[in-house]
This record gives C-alpha cells, structure tokens and sequence, in this order.
C-alpha cells in the first residue's frame, strides 16, 4: 500500500473520530427512548469512535490507535474551555437567549467531564483487549475482537459516565435509577455493536487498499 494513501485514509478516520466524540458530549445531555429503552442521544455518535479505533488497531496497530484516544482526549479537554468560555461571556444586549444557552451548555459541561473520564478509562481498555485479542487469535476471528473488546469496554464506559453525567441531576437520578440506566442503555451498545461488525470489515478492507 501507498504510504500518503494510508495516512490520507487515517485522517479520514480520525476526522470522523473526533466529529462522532464531540457530537456526543454536545448531544449527550438529552435522554430519549430508543426501542423503550432510556438511553443518551450520544448513543448515536458514540460507538462510532470504538469502530474507528477497532479499524485503525487492525491495520496500523496499538500505538496509532493510542494516538486516536491521546487526540480526543485532548480535543475534549479543548471542548470543555470553549464551553466554559462561551457561558462565562456576557451576552449582548439584544441577545435574548443566554438562560437557554447557560441551561445548556452547563448541562454539556457535566456532561462532557463524564465523557473525558469514562472516554480515557474505556478506550485505552478497548485497545488494550483488542490487542490481547488479536494476539490469541493470531490474526484470525476480526469479529471475535471488535466484539467481545468493544461490548466490555462499552459496559466500562457506560457504568463511570451515568454516574458521572446524571447522577443526583435531579434527586430522582438515585443510585437505582442510575442502574436503571445503565443495563437497558448498554444493551443498546451491545447491538450498535454487533451492528457495527460489518463496517469494521469494510473499514478494514478499505484502509488496506490502494484506493
């Protein structure tokens, strides 16, 4: 394969990386139901970033994939400034909006430390299992690793972020209704997951090849 095709691929890749990670810090404060199950609209951004690591360990290994998760972790750390920054900032005097925007975006900003802890926990044990994985495996049973790896790594992030993000929110958000969230909202993950096995092979195909 051509290097500058590879790295232009990679870019791509974390381009769409770091798009899915912060559209779901900015999206996650709202919880809706999805097939009856309460869940973060984060839901549909998230598990995109587990994919796109999966697709860049196979091909380019551990330590790209490790530049992914350095890369958001950063990029959230500089979306949690700019937040703050931007409900800090007076508004102007015609600007009749600014309780809303506060309402908001201090919302994203709970949200969004939940996401860099559980993101930075999850995701280095998402490597880290893919890694072990693709080690026993010998290369084989790509579906096995992108599975079992993320479906763990899901219920790691899950558990550290509803607590982090909605609990005592309100006094209803307890501790069981903290769990009450968290096994429907992980089974949700669980089949965007299973869900996401054959775009992990067409990312992988595509990153490998000349095209």
């Amino acid at each position: 394969m051509k290097k500058d095709a590879l790295e232009r691929k990679t870019s791509i890749l974390l381009g769409i990386f770091i798009a899915a990670l912060i559209l779901a810090n900015l999206l996650g404060s709202k919880v809706t139901t999805v097939f009856g199950i309460v869940t973060s609209v984060g839901i549909f951004a998230y598990p995109i970033t587990f994919l796109m690591t999966d697709i860049v360990e196979e091909v380019r290994g551990k330590k790209v994939a490790g530049y992914f998760v350095q890369t958001g972790f950063i990029v959230l750390i500089f979306t949690l400034i700019l937040v703050w920054i931007g409900i800090a900032m007076p508004p102007a005097s015609f600007y009749a909006n600014n309780e809303a925007y506060k309402t908001v975006f201090k919302n994203s900003i709970r949200v969004i430390i939940a996401s860099l802890t559980a993101f930075w926990i999850s995701q280095n044990h998402d490597l880290w299992a893919f890694n072990l994985l693709r080690e026993k495996t010998k290369g084989k049973a790509l579906w096995l690793r992108n599975n079992v790896a993320t479906i763990i790594s899901q219920l790691i992030d899950t558990i550290i972020f509803i607590f982090i993000a909605f609990f005592l929110v309100t006094p209803e958000y307890t501790v069981a209704r903290m769990f009450q969230m968290i096994w429907p909202y992980w089974t949700l993950k669980v089949i965007f997951a299973l869900c996401d096995t054959p775009f992990c092979y067409w990312g992988v195909k595509w990153l490998r090849s000349d095209k």
